[in-house]
């Protein structure tokens, strides 16, 4: 059984809408894009711009977002904005929409173009107390009716319980090119780097783009010796949806990048599969990290960055020691700060590292841009 269902076009009256929890919690509101149903894992995003970014964010494949900001759409859609090609989140859920947008750069409404992409939503309903009730039980199932699809409430609890959840889901490969791209260098060449997509954002090859480096992205599916036949100055795994612990296959690719030595950076998939190439385990968050507002240290510098995430599994390595891997020493370079979650991993004999959150953040902060530097600066020292 697959987890979303897309709705129908949107509604020419307000309709009422449904939100079923797993656990068997119900808010009622109103019908927001499209109609119909869809299910998903109910996660909530602490972000307050931004809406467009997230929704096309291939890292919320088959989950369901809700915003904590009350005032949501107010700026409409654009075509310059979105980090991928279509809307990737399985539904939404907002509380106040705006009636209408206001921005020169807006081309239609958030609500028009949910409805026309088929991702059903609901609007009106009290996302502080669905928030606080995630942050007490965790992120769970969770299934949005809207029209005719609102049934008897037995009906519709029983359906959301039927769907799998997403722990042990392996997603990278449905949200990936299924073809290599080439993003260009902007202005001289100076690297060439292989990006393997498990769901990568378009701003993060650009940010590479810009300083330098042509950008090689290559399906999730690809091989270590598709990698190591671009003969690459670098090689990237970038961020993605689903449970790290079924990634076997980037894993072992990422272990044949680690064993030739050639300069490596992984974003937030890319981290947990740095994790578990160096022998940590991974688990999942009780309700994940969100949102472009979280505080993270880089213990290298002792510099504390506000940060975008978009992760709900997390790396389980040491804090307070150098641990031995299979490729030298590893540290945790970045915690974050509000629950002491690896944010980050460096070894210490090889010219690879990684982070949890997004530094391409295309709707800010940008405090972490630096680490594409850090980047080009191994790929340079390799050179040299």
């Amino acid at each position: 059984m697959t987890t979303s269902t897309r709705g129908t076009a949107s509604r020419e009256k307000v309709l009422p809408a449904v939100l079923v929890l797993e656990d068997g919690r119900i808010f009622r509101g109103r019908a927001y894009g499209a109609v119909g149903e869809t299910f998903g894992e109910a996660v909530f995003s602490t972000g307050m711009t931004g809406y467009q970014e997230t929704l096309t964010d291939p890292s919320y494949h088959r989950q369901v977002v809700v915003m904590t900001a009350p005032h949501v759409g107010n700026t409409g859609v654009n075509d310059e904005d979105p980090e991928s090609r279509r809307i990737w989140v399985a539904g939404y859920v907002v509380r106040d929409p705006a009636r209408v947008p206001s921005n020169w750069r807006s081309r239609r409404s958030l609500d028009e173009e949910l409805a026309a992409q088929g991702v059903v939503g609901i609007s009106g309903i009290d996302t502080r107390a669905l928030t606080r009730h995630l942050r007490e039980r965790g992120a769970m199932r969770v299934g949005i009716f809207s029209g005719d699809a609102v049934r008897d409430d037995a009906a519709l609890l029983a359906e959301v319980r039927e769907t799998p959840g997403m722990k042990g889901a392996d997603l990278a490969a449905e949200v990936a090119t299924t073809e290599p791209y080439v993003v260009p260098a902007v202005g001289e060449k100076r690297f060439t780097v292989a990006a393997v997509d498990l769901g990568i954002k378009g701003m993060t090859p650009h940010r590479m783009a810009e300083r330098g480096i042509e950008v090689h992205v290559l399906p999730a599916t690809a091989t270590a010796d598709d990698v190591h036949a671009l003969n690459p100055d670098g090689v990237f795994f970038s961020n993605g949806p689903g449970d790290p612990a079924t990634a076997d296959h980037p894993v072992s690719v990422m272990r044949s990048v680690l064993e030739r030595g050639t300069p490596l950076f992984g974003i937030c998939f890319g981290n947990q599969i740095l994790g578990r190439a160096l022998g940590f385990g991974t688990y999942k968050l009780k309700y994940g990290h969100r949102g472009i507002n979280q505080p993270v240290q880089d213990r290298t510098t002792g510099k504390v960055e506000v940060t975008a995430h978009n992760h709900g599994f997390a790396v389980d390595a040491p804090l307070d020691k150098v641990s031995d891997t299979p490729f030298g020493r590893a540290e945790v370079s970045h915690v974050c700060l509000n629950d002491n979650v690896v944010e980050g991993l460096r070894l210490l004999d090889r010219p690879a590292f990684s982070v949890q959150y997004h530094p391409e953040a295309a709707a800010g902060p940008h405090d972490a841009a630096y680490l594409f530097d850090r980047f080009v600066s191994l790929m340079e020292g390799q050179r040299a």
